[in-house]
């Protein structure tokens, strides 16, 4: 349970949730700010909206925020950009640094680096121009996952099942992308872990489950569908728990991530082996959403959650 005091709240000075953007996903950014500044707004914090997507840094800067909760998810927001620019303008911030935002933000690079650790991910292929699809699907087999690699919520993804799928897979990803990744389909349960903190002091929160219709997570069933079913705790032996747990920080420091963040997990069916998926820097934070979620079955409400992460704003580059 938060223990949060009045004057730990007057000591957050002025605050700007930072939300909408320009990205494919900002709808869902404007639900996760409009949640977060009315949690904030009840417990007392001075917070105020920013729509990035409207509103210039200029206009940023002026406001002379004490620090921010970037609610921002995709492009522009969660990749890096705005994180550099938030560093410029000497604006603490929430969530991770610029480095690892972008590295986040690339599902190639993050994956390079996993599997360079060591750490468990789905094979796969990087699609271009040259690439022989015939020998990709051969590889990897089918059914397998075709996605742009910078997006995220689901967007411009596919699964291909058939082979003469597969290019019109890869051009629906190529016209919102200029990189396409093709992944291994894992068989299997698919899991969310949010992690708190930075450093040694990261913490996994109580793993989710996701039982989408049809095992079908889209951006519908994401957002907006009540017929997704979410089970936490996930119902899993101690030690598989411990396990998942385990590789979910791990990949989250491996990437440098810092203050919270969502690690994706799918469970491979015929050995209880654990993949890891991708790592979100700035989590949707909608009534939908799994890091509020997660919170919950630790007892700790969406109002104190939103104050536990903007408790961790800073700049993350020294000088």
């Amino acid at each position: 349970m938060s223990t949060i005091s009045i004057e730990d709240i007057k000591a957050l000075g002025k605050v700007g949730v930072l939300f909408g953007g320009r990205s494919a996903e900002r709808e869902v950014s404007l639900m996760s700010g409009g949640g977060v500044l009315k949690a904030l707004q009840s417990k007392g914090v001075d917070a105020h909206g920013f729509d990035t997507g409207e509103r210039t840094l200029a206009e940023l800067a002026e406001q002379q925020f004490d620090r921010v909760f970037i609610a921002l998810h995709g492009r522009y927001g969660e990749d890096g950009s705005l994180q550099g620019a938030l560093e410029l303008l000497r604006i603490p911030y929430t969530g991770s640094g610029v480095m690892a935002s972008a590295v986040a933000m690339d599902k190639i690079t993050t994956k390079i680096l996993w599997l360079a650790a060591g750490l468990p991910t789905p094979r796969y292929a990087v699609i271009d121009a040259a690439s022989d699809l015939d020998a990709v699907s051969a590889d990897l087999g089918l059914p397998l996952i075709v996605k742009p690699p910078h997006e995220g919520s689901t967007i411009g993804i596919t699964k291909v099942e058939a082979a003469e799928d597969f290019k019109a897979a890869c051009d629906l990803a190529a016209a919102i992308d200029d990189a396409v990744l093709a992944e291994e389909f894992v068989t299997g349960r698919e899991f969310t872990v949010a992690v708190l903190g930075s450093g040694q002091d990261a913490r996994a929160l109580p793993i989710v489950e996701i039982v989408a219709p049809a095992g079908n997570y889209d951006y519908q069933n994401k957002y907006f569908s009540d017929d997704t079913q979410y089970i936490c705790p996930a119902v899993l032996p101690q030690a598989l728990t411990d396990e998942m747990q385990r590789i979910a920080v791990a990949a989250y420091r491996n990437v440098g991530c810092e203050g919270w963040g969502r690690v994706d997990v799918l469970l491979r069916e015929r050995d209880q082996k654990p993949f890891l998926l991708e790592v979100n820097t700035s989590p949707g934070m909608t009534g939908h959403s799994l890091v509020p979620m997660a919170a919950r079955a630790e007892g700790l409400s969406y109002e104190d959650l939103c104050v536990e992460i903007l408790r961790t704003a800073r700049l993350k580059m020294k000088g």
